[in-house]
């Protein structure tokens, strides 16, 4: 596997391009991807839902004009799944159409590239050209699809053992995320460089905000990150979150509302908050 150049020449064209790709990267995370590249790690990341850990890997498959891989990882999720799976309907086409045929004749057919379907770990291993693979939720899936892991992103290869072992042209950008509902293994982490993203400074979130929608003024958008910075300090269930932020955004500019009254939020707070009791509990704080 050939070592690629550089994608990035330094921690401000991390920046740079993320923010040309409509991500704007605090020094904390330019930096840990311009290393997780030249460091050629995995990049773990984790934080609350809805920060923007999957939006990362889509602006960086952009940043590097690269095709995003994407592994959503749920429970039960396994390497078929994961890796890559037989065309069973086929091979059973192609040994009923061969009946005549031994099963050595057969064999040598069946378990050839053409009846192989690639999974989003394969695909990113075989890539020839830039690619983000990005392994989305980790700590949803089993354990054992870490150990699986392990052997991917400390080798980029894969063992299909009627193929042979498969083994990366070019090394992808990998990034993981988690939620942190369950712990991941050490082992795991070793391999990793680590990046937490919490909740953005309110003037990096207006200017996120303003970005994702511009028809928004700097006046609404300065209320917008207030009233749910404001959320974010109740007890909820489930604090709105940045892309939350941004569909507030997008629910006022949709209503054609020109400041943020008490009617426009006790209507429309279904798109920040999703539990009835969080709803209960911001009506009351806010005195709606």
């Amino acid at each position: 596997m050939d070592t690629p150049p550089p994608r990035f020449a330094h921690v401000d064209d991390v920046a740079a391009r993320l923010a040309a790709a409509g991500y704007l990267a605090s020094d904390a995370i330019a930096t840990t991807a311009f290393l997780a590249d030249r460091l050629g790690k995995p990049l773990l990341v984790e934080g609350p839902a809805g920060v923007g850990k999957t939006e990362l890997a889509k602006a960086l498959a952009s940043a590097i004009d690269g095709d995003l891989v994407r592994l959503q990882c749920y429970e039960g999720v396994d390497e078929a799944r994961a890796l890559y799976e037989w065309n069973h309907a086929k091979q059973l086409l192609r040994i009923t159409a061969g009946q005549g045929d031994s099963w050595d004749e057969l064999r040598g057919d069946i378990f050839t590239e053409e009846f192989l379907l690639p999974r989003p770990l394969l695909k990113a291993i075989r890539a020839t050209g830039e690619t983000v693979l990005l392994i989305d939720e980790l700590d949803k899936a089993d354990q054992e699809i870490e150990g699986l892991l392990l052997e991917i992103l400390g080798d980029f290869q894969i063992t299909v053992p009627e193929l042979g072992t498969i083994r990366a042209e070019r090394r992808p950008l990998v990034v993981l995320t988690s939620n942190a509902t369950r712990e991941l293994s050490e082992a795991l982490r070793r391999r990793c460089l680590f990046l937490h993203i919490d909740y953005p400074e309110p003037e990096l979130e207006q200017r996120i905000v303003q970005i994702q929608v511009p028809e928004l003024g700097a006046s609404l958008a300065e209320s917008v990150v207030r009233l749910v910075n404001r959320l974010r300090l109740l007890k909820l269930r489930k604090s709105p979150s940045v892309a939350e932020s941004v569909d507030w955004g997008r629910t006022l500019v949709a209503l054609g509302a020109r400041e943020m009254t008490p009617d426009v939020v006790a209507d429309n707070l279904g798109v920040l908050l999703k539990h009835q009791d969080d709803l209960v509990r911001a009506r009351h704080a806010l005195e709606l």
